[in-house]
């Protein structure tokens, strides 16, 4: 049964990696050529996006009783409606709004349950591999998706609302197959909703990683954007290559939590991440041309993007250090609320940085940021048993 369920579980990443590259791809620049809006309005746009992810810890805790797999199941299918929304009806900036909210409560009511689900098909001493093959299933059907994507916006010229509806196809698609799985319902300890003191370093690596993360969401893309006048063919192409490296390197990382452990693999994408904050930084005023500045912002980019799945080292260092399977998922809803507690503000402080100081300074902060994560590390033990 956890075989068939294994199975399943990887074509549903399959289908939700087609739709995640759909919206990696378009999102941004659906907002610049729908609303033609401003790098203030943009990060504005953030609280309402990101205020799904401070919520899920109490949307996952009223589904509780689902169980894992169902609630996998459901937010699929919310996502599926939300991104149906924002391709046919939002014909103003506050619905699209609205719409925009759906979609992200089902992306982030996924993310904790995802990780639970796929370690709980995974014996003690592989759950990193299996994580690591889950992601890298999700990562080449994201890879396909992007090359096609990239040469259909630029051969045919496909609307906004035509590549929302393949997305939410796939969400269903997704959905549906996560919904034959077989469910697994937690035990009710009384309690859902908790914060507990063993669990401190994991939730304040949670609470970084939302910092560090929203730069990069908000920031990045919108550099690329504003700065070097790049489209959705560019960002189609940029998925294409995060994919096609993504399909060796996230089971690579897997492998590597369970071989080297997650102090190492948080602490190696820590130090990673301060040469991308200081790439985007000074990228444009080391002397190079307009060109070759782009092609080491895009580098950068990558390298951010790929560096996503150090992730599962925060899940699998959760897993290891739980008192029972049952604080597992709870923990992980937790720690994406507090995530978004900060990914609600960071856009907003960070648009004020860069309307004074320039972008510059927007990921200077960024490295101090992954310095501080990068001294956190330190005190990641997980006993051997």
């Amino acid at each position: 049964m956890k075989n068939r369920d294994l199975i399943l579980f990887l074509i549903a990443s399959a289908f939700l990696g087609i739709s995640q590259s759909i919206d990696s791809s378009v999102f941004n620049n659906f907002l610049n050529d729908t609303f033609d809006i401003t790098v203030s309005q943009r990060t504005i746009l953030e609280f309402p996006r990101e205020f799904p992810g401070f919520l899920v810890v109490l949307v996952s805790g009223v589904l509780f009783a689902l169980g894992d797999v169902r609630i996998a199941s459901v937010a699929n299918i919310l996502a599926a409606v939300g991104m149906i929304g924002l391709g046919y009806m939002s014909k103003s900036f506050g619905v699209m709004m609205i719409w925009m909210t759906v979609y992200s409560m089902g992306q982030h009511l996924y993310l904790p349950v995802s990780n639970s689900i796929g370690m709980s098909l995974a014996d003690k001493n592989n759950m990193g591999k299996i994580l690591g093959r889950i992601n890298g299933v999700n990562t080449a059907a994201f890879l396909v998706t992007s090359l096609a994507t990239a040469l259909l916006f630029r051969l045919v010229k496909v609307s906004y609302p035509i590549a929302y509806t393949v997305g939410a196809l796939a969400f269903l698609a997704s959905a549906i197959l996560i919904f034959r799985m077989t469910p697994h319902k937690s035990k009710l300890t009384g309690k859902r909703l908790f914060l507990k003191k063993r669990y401190s370093l994991f939730y304040w690596l949670s609470i970084l990683y939302g910092a560090r993360k929203q730069i990069f969401i908000t920031f990045g893309p919108w550099v690329l954007i504003k700065v070097f006048s790049q489209g959705v063919t560019t960002f189609a192409m940029l998925g294409f290559i995060v994919a096609g490296i993504g399909i060796f390197f996230k089971p690579l990382v897997g492998t590597m939590i369970d071989k080297k452990g997650e102090r190492f693999v948080l602490a190696a994408e820590a130090i990673l991440l301060i040469g991308v904050c200081m790439g985007y930084a000074v990228a444009g005023h080391l002397g190079f041309n307009a060109e070759t500045a782009l092609i080491i912002t895009a580098a950068c980019y990558i390298l951010d993007q790929l560096l996503i799945a150090a992730g599962m080292a925060r899940s699998t260092y959760l897993k290891k250090i739980a008192l029972s399977p049952e604080d597992v998922s709870p923990t992980l809803s937790m720690g994406i609320s507090l995530d978004h507690m900060v990914s609600m503000v960071v856009p907003w402080l960070g648009g004020l940085v860069w309307e004074a100081f320039g972008y510059e300074m927007v990921f200077a902060l960024g490295a101090g940021i992954a310095v501080i994560n990068l001294l956190l590390t330190r005190f990641i033990k997980v006993a051997e048993e």
